[in-house]
């Protein structure tokens, strides 16, 4: 069975969701969108993250010290630093980046002899890197900091292997090791890459941002443009690098700026659900909404209930993706839910269905009719277990809810359809939170159990 999207837990079938664990579940196919923030352990209240953040400075103006003594071996030092694959973030889409060269290397290095500031005194905030050299972001951040703190997140991930039953093999890693100063290797045993067969570490998600608090862009807008340029001047970057270079004193200002600002640095959530308001109001446009393509109504109910459907089922069905496909020249929109199986029903889904993800397809019609139940029995065959929810206008006929039932008794694939009246139930519960939305669906699914002949 094909899983869209896969996830770690998703391949291995684990019952847990990614808001129950402290850790970013890691995709089986591609990166994770975030990256650690160093500054975030800097400003934690952890005197453990406090200890990690001192670690990676040290480690990080020890490699600019040698290079001012003269021992080149830092250069290729800093470029095995320069990418982490084991911790999955960014943007990848192959699970595998590129290092940094030679090159580049070297000019962050130089730092330490072109500024006097860092040569006497070295980094407090190595992001601050991005603020002189080309082509470095919070990508090259987040993984030299994981580098130099792998030690931590290997024994991290074992441990909550430990808790969860992750499922783990010995393998080889390369470390940044504080008492020699190298790369050494360990054998351990951590979790794999069923596809890429390389080792696999967790980061904690307080340590993710979306981008870094000390960065480039936020230097530019907040910083550089109004203090620097006279109005309506747009910054060059490579003169913005070059000025940086040459007036360390107001870079450090900026710095001392943002650690004041310090509370305003937290951790991104990896999904946010839309607020209450808001999900009233794209109900009251899905109900206004005429059925069909008129105005592009279908594109807008699309579009509306997507974003408002990955709020309402949060957490207990992780959102996966949107996507779309075509049916006899017909496009149609999907949406797919990762099934963490964290509760009774959802467990009862994946056993008796087959069911890892969850399908959901939208139809803006007036009246479902079987072409539209077709589509989905034809879809399910290929990708899904055996059972999917349609979301349409109004209640389905009786012609309809009889092929549903003889679908479930010549193949045992059970299709739901759930319509305005249960969107509106749903918004209902998600504002009260006396229930949860997922609550109706599983009434639903009571209510379809009930048609089934015994």
């Amino acid at each position: 069975m094909n899983i869209i999207r896969p996830r770690l837990n998703d391949f291995f079938s684990l019952p847990f969701r990614q808001e129950d664990v402290d850790f970013i579940i890691p995709y089986i196919d591609e990166d994770v969108p975030f990256y650690i923030d160093p500054f975030l352990l800097w400003k934690s209240p952890s005197q453990q993250d406090n200890s990690l953040h001192l670690n990676l400075i040290n480690n990080f103006n020890f490699l600019g010290h040698q290079f001012l003594k003269g021992n080149k071996d830092c250069i290729d030092i800093l470029i095995n630093c320069s990418e982490c694959n084991e911790i999955g973030l960014g943007t990848s889409k192959f699970k595998a980046g590129k290092r940094i060269g030679q090159k580049t290397s070297n000019e962050i290095l130089s730092l330490y002899k072109d500024i006097p500031q860092i040569t006497k005194s070295g980094f407090l905030h190595f992001e601050e890197i991005q603020l002189f050299i080309d082509n470095i972001a919070e990508d090259r951040v987040s993984d030299i900091t994981a580098n130099f703190i792998k030690s931590f997140l290997i024994d991290y991930t074992i441990d909550q292997c430990e808790k969860l039953n992750i499922p783990i093999q010995q393998v080889d890693i390369d470390y940044f090791d504080n008492k020699t100063n190298k790369f050494i290797t360990d054998n351990v045993f951590l979790p794999i890459n069923p596809n890429t067969k390389r080792s696999i570490l967790f980061v904690p998600k307080r340590w993710i941002r979306q981008t870094t608090f000390i960065s480039y862009e936020n230097y530019c807008k907040e910083y550089y443009s109004p203090t620097i340029l006279k109005v309506g001047q747009k910054p060059e970057r490579v003169k913005v690098l070059n000025f940086n270079r040459n007036n360390y004193d107001l870079v450090q200002t900026y710095i001392k700026i943002r650690e004041l600002q310090q509370t305003d640095c937290k951790n991104d959530p990896l999904f946010k659900q839309i607020p209450v308001l808001s999900a009233k109001r794209r109900l009251d446009t899905i109900i206004k909404l005429p059925t069909g393509k008129t105005d592009n109504a279908d594109r807008i109910y699309e579009d509306t209930l997507c974003p408002l459907l990955a709020s309402l089922l949060y957490p207990h069905l992780d959102f996966a993706q949107e996507q779309s496909r075509t049916e006899s020249g017909v496009s149609i929109r999907d949406l797919v839910f990762y099934n963490n199986c964290s509760e009774e029903f959802l467990n009862d889904i994946y056993t008796t269905y087959q069911c890892k993800q969850i399908v959901f397809e939208l139809k803006n019609v007036k009246e479902l009719n079987n072409d539209h139940v077709d589509q989905v029995n034809r879809y399910l065959k290929d990708t899904f277990g055996r059972f999917a929810i349609i979301f349409t206008r109004n209640e389905p006929p009786k012609k309809v809810t009889k092929n549903l039932i003889d679908l479930w008794s010549g193949q045992r694939k059970c299709i739901l359809v759930l319509t305005d009246e249960d969107l509106k139930l749903m918004c209902q519960v998600f504002e009260s939170k006396n229930r949860t939305p997922i609550d109706v669906i599983k009434k639903r699914f009571v209510e379809f159990n009930r048609l089934l002949p015994s």
